[in-house]
């Protein structure tokens, strides 16, 4: 995979279900960019299981810059949200949280059952997740004369850029989403075209 892609996921996944000596181990992922996305995640599931005695999770936001938690809610130390986080890794997602909820059946699994058990939970869930491709994209704002217009949409056509938002008047200005990797060419045609004026919208 290029360095400006990176795997996600679009929709929340199915309900997944690993049982083991009666404690049964609900999975679920959900496409999520922010904390406040987590946290509401979570207080849904607590709500939907509230009789449960465990909610594990962890997540990762972020492509360039990464943001990540691995949480074990009461369970013995790295026995649960690092299981779950390194199915995070292994599958290279980003952009998602996955939580699981765990009953417990009245015996008791050890660490490394429940190493087991977690990572299980956090894998199939992630196997019913319909994970995507995306690329890293820099939005740039191109403005200029409305008689330059022909310049600038000629480009667009050419070089097939994608088209945010668009304010065509006297003063007109067109926001571009451009794959990182093309970036820097894109700019730099822009800025040779008389007139016309770009600018990166990340910085």
């Amino acid at each position: 995979m290029e360095d400006d892609a990176y795997k996600t996921i679009t929709t929340p996944s199915e309900e997944v279900l690993f049982k083991d000596k009666n404690s049964k181990f609900f999975g679920y992922t959900f496409p999520v960019t922010s904390e406040d996305q987590v946290k509401q995640h979570l207080d849904d599931l607590k709500k939907q299981h509230h009789q449960a005695r465990h909610w594990c999770y962890a997540y990762q936001i972020g492509t360039e810059t990464i943001a990540y938690r691995a949480n074990d809610d009461g369970e013995p130390n790295n026995s649960a949200g690092m299981p779950i986080y390194g199915q995070i890794q292994s599958f290279e997602v980003t952009n998602i949280l996955i939580v699981v909820v765990r009953y417990f059946g009245g015996v008791k699994l050890g660490v490394g059952g429940l190493i087991n058990a977690y990572k299980t939970a956090a894998q199939l869930a992630l196997d019913t997740s319909k994970i995507v491709i995306r690329t890293i994209n820099i939005p740039y704002l191109i403005s200029f004369d409305y008689k330059n217009m022909n310049k600038v949409m000629r480009v667009i056509k050419e070089k097939n850029l994608k088209v945010i938002n668009q304010k065509l008047e006297l003063d007109c200005q067109i926001t571009i989403s451009v794959r990182k990797k093309d970036a820097n060419t894109i700019f730099e045609i822009f800025e040779s075209i008389y007139e016309v004026n770009i600018k990166d919208l990340t910085i």
